[in-house]
């Protein structure tokens, strides 16, 4: 019987491009791809950077332009965080925008399920960043999709700890692309935005009532018309989380993620799979609930 093979994007600037000095956990990423590399069940590629027309899409060309010409303020610069940033900031930024790109690539070839080892940059709004994240490649993956003749409509389910706001604020006006966040009441951008559906979780949340106020936004979800889901799985959820202020084990997030492609199944659709955040301490948490997200999505099939 033939075995899928998943294709996980990856390149050494995910980590290499953040300074050592940086609060940014940027180890993740090179001891998430350890994991991995050592299994047969996952394809790693290295992605192109992405094509400048594709972000465009989202984000203002004068944002855009001012990032790749070094001339943001300092203050759009703080709002972004990921200091001291590095001469490969750019570089970096273009790979992992690039990484989605190719994942949802794979999908329009025709593949249930493809993933990048970072991303889900949804704080990033359209005309500035924030929150550590610089491009959405949420939104920029969604502009592409609903630009193709597979996919014409959209489901973002976000389940980071924090709200997707810069991804309601580029797509509000886009009634092909569907956003639903569930994230901490508690949590930052404590000024929110407002997405197709919102649910709030309440500061120190376990397991069970997580997922059952989960299966509850997914039931809303049932009647949503969609082609193809992008899956921001943050797991920044997580107890050990110093950024996340719930309460969720690493067998609450597995029975999150598998919650998800049971949803995408009964939808027969594929799933973008991005990372999103992730800063437990200490950091082997992280890497245990995406190693365990990856494998999840490994045995994903919607066609089966």
């Amino acid at each position: 019987m033939f075995e899928f093979i998943l294709n996980i994007y990856y390149h050494s600037l995910y980590t290499e491009g953040i300074d050592p000095e940086s609060s940014f956990p940027r180890e993740r990423y090179r001891l998430i791809k350890k994991k991995l590399e050592r299994r047969d069940s996952f394809r790693i590629l290295e992605p192109p950077k992405a094509d400048i027309s594709h972000i465009y899409k989202a984000h203002s060309k004068e944002y855009v332009d001012r990032f790749l010409s070094h001339n943001l303020t300092e203050k759009e610069i703080r709002e972004i965080g990921l200091k001291p940033w590095t001469e490969n900031i750019i570089d970096r930024t273009l790979l992992i925008t690039g990484g989605s790109l190719s994942a949802l690539n794979d999908l329009l070839k025709g593949d249930p399920v493809s993933g990048n080892m970072a991303g889900g940059t949804h704080h990033a709004q359209q005309s500035k960043g924030s929150g550590f994240c610089i491009f959405n490649d949420l939104a920029i993956c969604a502009m592409k999709a609903i630009e193709s003749t597979e996919f014409k409509r959209v489901l973002i389910i976000d389940l980071d700890v924090h709200q997707g706001d810069g991804t309601a604020q580029i797509t509000r006006d886009i009634s092909s692309i569907f956003t639903f966040s569930m994230h901490c009441k508690q949590n930052y951008p404590f000024k929110k935005q407002v997405s197709d559906l919102d649910i709030e979780v309440e500061g120190g949340t376990k397991d069970q009532e997580y997922i059952a106020t989960l299966a509850m936004g997914l039931d809303k979800l049932k009647d949503v018309d969609c082609d193809v889901i992008f899956y921001q799985a943050g797991v920044d959820t997580l107890a050990a989380d110093r950024y996340g202020k719930l309460n969720l084990s690493i067998s609450g997030i597995k029975s999150r993620d598998e919650l998800v492609f049971a949803f995408a199944k009964e939808k027969k659709c594929p799933v973008l799979v991005l990372m999103g955040g992730g800063y437990s301490e200490p950091i082997d948490e992280t890497v245990e609930a995406f190693e365990s997200l990856f494998l999840t999505a490994k045995a994903y099939n919607y066609k089966l």
